[in-house]
């Protein structure tokens, strides 16, 4: 059985298509402050959680006494090599 389009049904199936994208439309725009809020909500807890243990482990593992002052990184020390080149001072000439 063949069917043939009819200018009404082309009709009707843009206005169903622009309803649905004007529906999407609308409801994106109530819908996504309250998206963002819990998307940033939710990468604010696990960014927190990730802190937390290292600040637990850290604790657990150097329990400090109070007023006790530690270094946990000695600086870089870069050495130089003295038999690159020569040191020219010069004087600024006005």
């Amino acid at each position: 059985m063949l069917q043939e389009a009819s200018v009404t049904g082309l009709v009707r199936m843009i206005l169903i298509i622009l309803l649905i994208y004007f529906g999407i439309k609308i409801l994106g725009r109530l819908l996504a402050p309250f998206l963002i809020k819990y998307v940033s909500k939710k990468a604010e807890q696990q960014f927190g959680d990730q802190f937390g243990q290292f600040q637990k482990k850290d604790q657990q593992e150097h329990p400090k006494k109070e007023g006790e002052v530690t270094i946990d990184k000695m600086p870089n020390t870069k050495t130089s090599n003295k038999d690159v080149g020569d040191y020219v001072d010069y004087e600024e000439i006005d």
